[in-house]
């Protein structure tokens, strides 16, 4: 009951934003980008994730961001963060100045609910190539949930973090940062996994995944979110809920893309070509499929067949696509 509660106020409060069938749309999340210590995950993937932001940048695709974009558990600083991964903001910068970037906060990045705290961080940054200030994401708004609105059809596809549905990463959020910061972190080092994280507790993500999968069911209302890193694309007559999945997958990173009307997961990662060279590829993983396919009207026992009882369990037929060689 808490986390229907807890979605339903961020979808009742979401920043609303119009699309057509003509919009091309990049959903991504879960960066964590780090200090570019041992424990930044997302350094290893951040070529990946400059040229895929580069390409979908020179296509006018907007890039939508869905929390725990910056690692402000582990670090403290965001603006030791931007330091060191200049290269990734000054990429989103580019869609910033042409109104193409839209960023949500999640348990990872919560400060940023009070804008405050990151506002001078997020106004400008040192440019080290051109050794002065430059202005980063001046005046941008830092949202809870985002709701794209269709302008023709007006449906709508409910965007959101994830956390809203995982009581000990939204509520206890405090209490959480603070085991990982001072107690996991030293533990990972040696390879002790993080209970309180649904990324990598396989109980905490399917119980999150099956509180998503319900409200998106009840409410009849599609869903995109992140947090537990596993990349999800429904097939059509199956419940609602779309995960992006992440950009600290092992050699890869996903995202799903919206555009000409259509849905699709996509991953983008290193391919070689018959003469060894080296290079930044994307593949479609799942899709694409018609967006007005999705919107159509739950046929009758539909509803009934994945709500049930509070032990039905999240169907199993959704596609749950890891990055593999």
């Amino acid at each position: 009951m808490f986390a229907y509660k807890r979605i339903s106020q961020t979808f009742r409060s979401s920043h609303q934003i119009p699309f057509d069938d003509s919009s091309k749309i990049i959903i991504m999340s879960d960066c964590h980008r780090g200090d570019g210590s041992w424990a930044d995950n997302f350094a290893k993937n951040q070529n990946l994730f400059f040229a895929a932001l580069d390409y979908y940048n020179q296509q006018k695709y907007t890039y939508i961001e869905l929390g725990d974009g910056d690692e402000l558990w582990e670090n403290k600083k965001l603006s030791d963060i931007i330091e060191i991964h200049g290269n990734a903001f000054w990429i989103m910068s580019r869609f910033y100045r042409d109104n193409r970037l839209h960023l949500l906060f999640g348990n990872h990045d919560m400060v940023k609910k009070n804008f405050r705290l990151v506002e001078n961080d997020y106004n400008n940054y040192y440019d080290a190539r051109q050794k002065k200030y430059t202005p980063l994401f001046p005046g941008i708004k830092i949202h809870e949930g985002i709701i794209l609105r269709h302008t023709s059809t007006g449906k709508k596809i409910f965007l959101l973090h994830g956390h809203q549905a995982d009581f000990l990463n939204d509520t206890l959020w405090r209490l959480s940062r603070f085991l990982v910061r001072y107690f996991w972190k030293p533990l990972e080092s040696v390879g002790v996994k993080d209970p309180t994280s649904a990324a990598k507790n396989y109980k905490r993500k399917k119980q999150v995944e099956k509180k998503l999968t319900k409200w998106s069911v009840k409410e009849e209302q599609m869903l995109i979110a992140g947090h537990t890193h596993r990349p999800v694309l429904p097939d059509l007559g199956e419940p609602l809920y779309f995960n992006d999945g992440s950009c600290v997958h092992p050699r890869c990173i996903t995202g799903i893309e919206i555009v000409r009307g259509e849905i699709l997961l996509v991953k983008w990662s290193y391919k070689t070509k018959s003469d060894g060279t080296v290079y930044v590829g994307r593949q479609v993983l799942a899709g694409p499929n018609r967006l007005e396919d999705y919107f159509r009207p739950a046929e009758d026992g539909e509803l009934y067949r994945y709500l049930g009882s509070a032990n039905t369990a999240m169907p199993t037929e959704s596609k749950h696509i890891f990055c593999k060689r």
